[in-house]
């Protein structure tokens, strides 16, 4: 993975990291072992940050992966969070399951399966903290939904949007077998920059974050 920003910077950044649960450690070096995609070290500082300004109570994660970030995230939010965290890969889903129990999080953290376009339908009421970490050629189809369940004040926080920075080349500068998620995640970023019931900064933070509030 390339940085957006500086490396040395970004070393500098997470020299300052305090750490988490034992536990949330074990799991972070076993995903990053087995080279599964999961939120950076500064990025999760990031959202920590986040949680503790906005102290949500309903919290819906698009993409658990292994179940990490849900994990981070109970661990900075109250006792009466909760989380709804949706993944379609069957062996995440295992993994993420496993993870939870480990964690005795089971009661806290709520494993939807199935893809995201198609479970998101069927969710209702309001989330006052949204974290997308899906697919990111989704991210534009999944825009409405989210949109719907983000409460009025809430946080919608989108990761990966600058593609380790070829998100900024001209089209023709990206291989073509990435030019279809650069172009979705263009579209992306212009629907939450210029939606009239989103305030939205682009954050660069990790490989790129949007930070939106539904006005």
């Amino acid at each position: 993975m390339q940085d957006i920003v500086n490396e040395n910077i970004v070393s500098f950044i997470n020299s300052f990291d305090k750490g988490d649960s034992v536990l949330c450690g074990t799991i972070e070096k076993e995903a990053r072992d087995a080279l599964v995609p999961i939120i950076r070290k500064e990025t999760g500082a990031f959202l920590k940050t986040l949680l503790a300004l906005t102290k949500p109570r309903r919290i819906l994660e698009i993409g658990a992966a292994v179940g990490y970030s849900a994990l981070l995230m109970s661990e900075n939010t109250g006792p009466d969070s909760r989380i709804t965290t949706i993944e379609n890969y069957p062996p995440r889903i295992l993994a993420a399951r496993e993870n939870f129990r480990r964690a005795g999080k089971e009661d806290v953290i709520t494993l939807l399966e199935g893809d995201a376009a198609e479970v998101l339908k069927t969710l209702s009421g309001e989330y006052d903290f949204i974290f997308m970490d899906a697919a990111k050629a989704q991210y534009i189809m999944l825009l409405p939904d989210v949109i719907r369940l983000l409460a009025k004040g809430g946080l919608l926080v989108t990761d990966n949007v600058l593609q380790e920075g070829e998100i900024t080349k001209p089209r023709f500068g990206v291989t073509r077998r990435n030019r279809t998620i650069y172009e979705r995640m263009r579209e992306y970023l212009y629907a939450v920059t210029h939606c009239e019931e989103l305030q939205t900064s682009i954050v660069p933070i990790g490989d790129g974050m949007t930070v939106s509030v539904r006005l």
